[in-house]
């Protein structure tokens, strides 16, 4: 019968990890070494995720209204709608697609004034590839006919006009008309049948919806509209869906991405989830660095047991070997810990911070400042992943030099005094 033995490399460099009853203050650095590795890994997980529930909020609210990719004309308003329609939808990755018109408005009632956009839209068609009907407060997107001019609002916007539902607005648009008394600006009175509330204060306080044909009859469009919203199976691949159906259009089809209405807004998100991820990284730097002063004080104390183990033929290799398994070891178990912990605090965050509140009586988000109230989190694996790899590396490389330092122990001098 074969026996495994266990490399004698394998075998101190665990033991050294461990306590024995004369290394408890050796034992305790490298078990604060550990936790706080443990604790840099978990509040980066922690934080990062919850920085991707709160983009991931608004990113939906924002498509929201602006839906995933538009089809427009470069000669201005979009006469053969229907036809980009149907060739839009014969992409496979395209789900839907609805016409609307759009254009900037002022809304008047009374003394209260203020400008707005007003979106003209299908309401059978738009719920396809928007999800503006889901945030209604009252009323409904049906109540929006041909020739009824009924409007819905967004709340901020009903709140500073002072109006509510079954109540009527004047819209005026920047398109004169010749009148008999001099040049006029075209307006119309419209009923407000709903009002809605997404979340983002821009929508809430500038936008405004209408039949598609009312609002194309108060722009002077005739049949043509401004674009058509598309809806596609993946968010993320819209652009690539964007490029290839510019490519399949003709040339006075112009089609646009979510991500380029608001790039410099998405890419201020992403820069400050890099920022704040490298700010939290100096903890997991901290805790890695003060693994070399565990490491440094063993191999101060272990001189002797190295002098020893290469006066019996030890290679500086196989003591180096020693001391990188044990800061191996520290890193490898603060990792997983970390991982772990990580991933059950940011799986249950909100359920977490919500019981906070109740018992401490406090309320973490306020609404009616952020439009959420609750703690978003969402954990993206790749995040994960990069963040164990980052925090195992740097502890190996730290851990590197003590390890280095103990593999050039000169024997003779490690003895002189024992």
């Amino acid at each position: 019968m074969r026996v495994m033995y266990q490399p004698y490399e394998y075998f101190l460099g665990f033991r050294y990890t461990r306590a024995r009853h004369k290394d408890h203050f050796i034992s305790f650095i490298s078990l604060a070494s550990m936790v706080g590795i443990m604790i840099g890994v978990m509040a980066l997980i922690v934080v990062l995720s919850v920085m991707n529930g709160f983009h991931k909020e608004i990113r939906e609210r924002i498509l929201g209204m602006v839906s995933h990719a538009t089809i427009t004309s470069t000669e201005g308003g979009l006469q053969n709608w229907a036809e980009a329609m149907e060739l839009a939808k014969q992409h496979p990755d395209v789900v839907a697609a609805a016409p609307y018109v759009e254009s900037q408005v002022m809304l008047v009632n009374g003394q209260l004034v203020s400008g707005a956009m007003i979106r003209g839209i299908d309401p059978q068609q738009e719920s396809a590839v928007a999800n503006v009907g889901e945030h209604m407060n009252s009323g409904s997107l049906d109540d929006l006919k041909a020739k009824s001019y009924n409007i819905v609002l967004g709340v901020e916007l009903a709140r500073n006009l002072g109006v509510a539902v079954g109540e009527k607005v004047t819209v005026i648009t920047p398109h004169a008309m010749i009148t008999p008394v001099g040049t006029m600006p075209r307006l119309k009175r419209f009923t407000v049948s709903g009002i809605f509330e997404v979340g983002m204060g821009d929508f809430d306080t500038g936008v405004a919806l209408a039949h598609m044909r009312d609002v194309a009859k108060l722009n002077r469009l005739g049949d043509a509209v401004t674009g058509v919203r598309l809806k596609v199976k993946d968010l993320y691949d819209a652009q690539r869906i964007s490029y290839e159906l510019a490519n399949q259009m003709k040339d006075y089809y112009y089609v646009r991405d979510w991500s380029s209405y608001r790039r410099n807004f998405f890419e201020a998100l992403a820069t400050e989830k890099r920022m704040m991820g490298f700010i939290l990284f100096l903890i997991v730097l901290v805790a890695a660095f003060s693994v070399i002063i565990a490491m440094i004080m063993v191999v101060t104390e272990k001189q002797s047991d190295i002098a020893i183990l290469r006066t019996l033929g030890a290679s500086s290799g196989s003591i180096m070997k020693i001391f990188l398994v044990q800061g191996t070891t520290i890193g490898t178990f603060g990792v997983l810990l970390g991982v772990i912990s990580g991933i059950l605090l940011a799986v249950n965050v909100e359920t977490i911070v919500s019981a906070l509140e109740s018992a401490l009586g406090f309320q973490a988000i306020n609404p009616d400042l952020y439009y959420i109230s609750r703690l978003p989190s969402d954990v993206h694996w790749q995040d994960v992943t990069l963040i164990a790899s980052f925090a195992f590396v740097i502890t190996i490389l730290f851990a590197l030099f003590p390890a280095w330092r103990a593999s050039k122990v000169q024997p003779a001098e490690a003895l002189r005094y024992e």
